[in-house]
């Protein structure tokens, strides 16, 4: 059974107010235009200048949201960065690292500490090898990569779509099943910033996609990965004859946890317990003696952060397949770009 947590029922409760306009969101509907006109002031300054927004000689493409929560915008990265590696391009990845404990500019190296970059950043340079940089600025992490790494081609901004202070030059709007809620602004509603607004492609992983843009499957890798870069075929771990011998233990901490409960039952998985903790929950407190009669098995996010205390757990990685056309278009988008920026 799902062990609910305080922070995540208070989670659930206000997710739900934002799917619809009930008296809590229009309770906090005042404070939602109070935000809404402070969002409005800000793109405003940079507009006119009184902000700056800066440029890098190399092209930039954010990939991000207008929706608070998770909506598969790092996984999208990492499909974008594999994509544009499989081209023969040298990519690199940049990030504020939400989450850490520091406030530097900073690499992520196969040996950082998660607390010191974020389980994202850590997560992309794991997955992907690509060099990946963080900085509470991000103009200042591009910076950092492309002077640590100049023969880097393009770079890809994980989250940042309201981080005006960095040109881009290709947006990329991420959408789950949700897709903009009631349609109010925070707090009254998820919305980070007013939609519809102009970006160059719109990307739907939930299923049926919200509204008009390109859809993407979400779909679990067939195996599970040790700490030590192995896998483990997912079919092993299935049925009566699962050859780990021990009830499988799942957890996760991200947005929406029971969602890939549901991914590994639907690939033939029979999960003892399941466990829900805080997104980005950072496994300080975990008492591994708990769970001592378990296999335990987590996302790839998860991983990064449990791997040090229970090196035995699997992680799973979650695959994004976006439709052709969706590549068709980023492709020759990018054509154009690196035709400016050879």
């Amino acid at each position: 059974m799902t062990q609910p947590t305080q922070s995540s029922t208070w989670q659930q409760r206000l997710t739900h107010a934002w799917t619809h306009r009930g008296w809590l969101a229009w309770l906090l509907w005042p404070l939602s235009l109070l935000f809404g006109a402070l969002a409005a002031l800000r793109r405003s300054l940079y507009r006119v200048g009184i902000f700056k927004t800066e440029r890098v000689p190399v092209p930039v493409i954010v990939v991000g949201n207008v929706v608070a929560g998770g909506a598969g915008k790092t996984p999208v990265v990492m499909m974008l960065v594999r994509h544009l590696q499989a081209h023969g391009l040298q990519v690199g990845v940049i990030s504020r690292g939400y989450g850490r404990q520091t406030h530097d500019c900073r690499e992520v190296c196969t040996d950082s500490a998660i607390a010191d970059v974020g389980d994202e950043p850590a997560l992309i340079q794991r997955s992907t090898a690509a060099p990946v940089f963080v900085a509470s600025r991000r103009v200042d992490a591009a910076r950092a990569l492309l002077a640590r790494y100049p023969q880097t081609q393009i770079i890809v901004c994980d989250d940042g779509l309201q981080h005006l202070g960095l040109q881009r030059d290709l947006e990329i709007c991420v959408f789950d099943e949700r897709g903009v809620g009631n349609g109010f602004l925070l707090p009254a509603g998820p919305l980070r910033e007013p939609w519809p607004r102009a970006v160059d492609l719109v990307l739907h992983t939930g299923t049926p996609p919200a509204f008009a843009g390109f859809s993407a499957q979400r779909t679990l890798s067939r195996y599970a990965i040790k700490a030590d870069g192995s896998q483990q075929a997912l079919c092993d771990l299935a049925g009566p004859t699962c050859l780990c011998n021990k009830p499988l233990l799942a957890l996760a901490a991200i947005a929406k946890p029971e969602d890939f409960f549901a991914m590994l039952r639907a690939q033939g998985l029979t999960l003892a317990r399941t466990l829900a903790l805080p997104d980005h929950y950072d496994f300080n407190s975990w008492l591994r003696n708990d769970y001592e009669g378990y296999t335990l098995i987590c996302t790839e996010k998860d991983a990064v952060k449990l791997w040090p205390l229970q090196p035995e757990a699997l992680a799973v990685p979650l695959l994004i397949t976006p439709e052709p056309a969706f590549l068709a278009q980023l492709d020759a988008r990018l054509d154009r770009l690196l035709a400016i920026h050879p």
